[in-house]
């Protein structure tokens, strides 16, 4: 992942764009590459907007995890592990029902 997040950091100094890419700007990035992620399936089944959009889709999920990844190195923040923790506490919140059908 080191290597991932330092070529979009190269990227992203090679043009001087660091200077745009502050907490809130990136937050607020990542919700509009968000949104246009969800362009995609508007108005179509889940089935069609993949069958009829998956070079966009992937364009779009690309686009978000760029932002997150920028703003996670810029936090310093470890994905790996804030990852990590957060299944963790979604574990604790939503525990496996024994009486759950669908295990």
């Amino acid at each position: 992942m080191k290597d991932l997040i330092e070529e979009i950091n190269q990227f992203r100094d090679e043009r001087n764009w660091r200077q745009f890419h502050n907490s809130k700007d990136l937050a607020l990035s990542l919700s509009l590459e968000a949104s246009e992620l969800l362009e995609n399936f508007q108005w179509v089944s889940s089935e069609k907007a993949v069958a009829e959009n998956r070079e966009n889709i992937k364009d779009e999920l690309a686009d978000v995890f760029i932002y997150g990844l920028m703003m996670a190195d810029d936090l310093d923040i470890d994905m790996r592990e804030a990852i990590s923790d957060k299944l963790k506490k979604n574990a604790v919140k939503y525990p496996v029902k024994d009486d759950d059908p669908s295990h």
